[in-house]
């Protein structure tokens, strides 16, 4: 069982539909968990009961929390979240909250040299307190770990030297189709298609991995000279609340189990779909997760 982080924020979604627990790191680590290594969850509430009922719910999916801090003094983070007819999310995050003061810490340096591998983002390094421990924890880690960076670019929560900064420090690389082009711009690169694009990104930051998702239309993944696509699974679509993070999880497992680029895409583009097709971010499989998805593959047969 590998030890993998999920770094960042923890908060509640306040969707149409109530309140869920979300932030892409604690979606990630409990996708992590569900495929079977220890999802890890470093973050930072706020003590009051929405910082409370986060780290219980966490706990009763299975989820490690001993590295989850307390702050006395900020809340624990918001976001107000609307969904389309299409089921795509729109965001409204409060700030500042608890995960803007993310604190380096003895404990914190112990677990980023025990990680296998760590997922963050760039909403997360909108502080700049919250930034510098970030960098400390991939500093941190014992060269040979992986480290991805799922950009995630909320309002105007992000820059370019963020952006550059979070690319040079990463292996994996995961951005969707929309994101691709406005990081090309702030670097004033051409941006012509996703997949000299993805070269671009490649070549420029010495990464592994590039992996560009296209929502209902799959993804694409970029590995030196070496190519996949995939065309993505049909569903019907619940809300995108985490799909994403389920993504980046599932391909960073099969990442770490030396999987081709193939098995990669069509095993992240499932366990993606299955969590599309329910509401929030972290759904509770019925049966087996391996079940949920075998469901998945026969709608597509049909």
């Amino acid at each position: 069982m590998k030890k993998i982080v999920g770094l960042g924020e923890v908060l509640w979604d306040l969707l149409p539909t109530g309140a869920s627990l979300g932030g892409a790191p604690a979606n990630f680590a409990y996708i992590t968990q569900l495929l079977g290594d220890q999802g890890v969850v470093a973050s930072r509430v706020g003590c009051d009961a929405l910082g409370r009922q986060a780290s219980e719910r966490m706990q009763e999916l299975g989820l490690d929390v001993g590295h989850v801090q307390v702050d006395s003094e900020h809340p624990t983070g918001t976001v107000k979240v609307e969904v389309d007819l299409q089921g795509q999310a729109k965001f409204e995050i409060a700030s500042p909250v608890a995960w803007d003061f993310l604190e380096w810490t003895p404990a914190w340096q112990r677990m980023a040299r025990q990680a296998h591998a760590v997922c963050f983002g760039s909403l997360a390094q909108r502080s700049e307190r919250s930034r510098a421990t970030i960098r400390s924890f991939l500093e941190a880690m014992s060269p040979d770990r992986v480290k991805v960076f799922d950009v995630n670019l909320r309002q105007s929560y992000y820059s370019r030297e963020i952006l550059n900064e979070s690319m040079e420090l990463a292996d994996i690389v995961k951005v969707n189709g929309e994101e691709l082009p406005k990081i090309m711009n702030l670097n004033g690169w051409p941006h012509q298609d996703e997949r000299s694009s993805a070269q671009r990104l490649l070549d420029a930051f010495g990464l592994k991995l590039v992996c560009v998702t296209r929502g209902a239309r799959g993804s694409l993944l970029v590995e030196g000279a070496n190519v996949d696509e995939h065309p993505g699974f049909p569903v019907t679509v619940a809300d995108t609340v985490g799909s994403g993070d389920a993504f980046t999880a599932a391909l960073l497992h099969e990442y770490l189990n030396g999987s081709s680029l193939q098995v990669m895409n069509e095993v992240a583009n499932r366990v993606g779909g299955w969590v599309a097709s329910k509401p929030g971010g972290m759904p509770v499989p019925v049966g087996s997760l391996q079940e949920s998805l075998a469901e998945i593959a026969w709608r597509e047969s049909l």
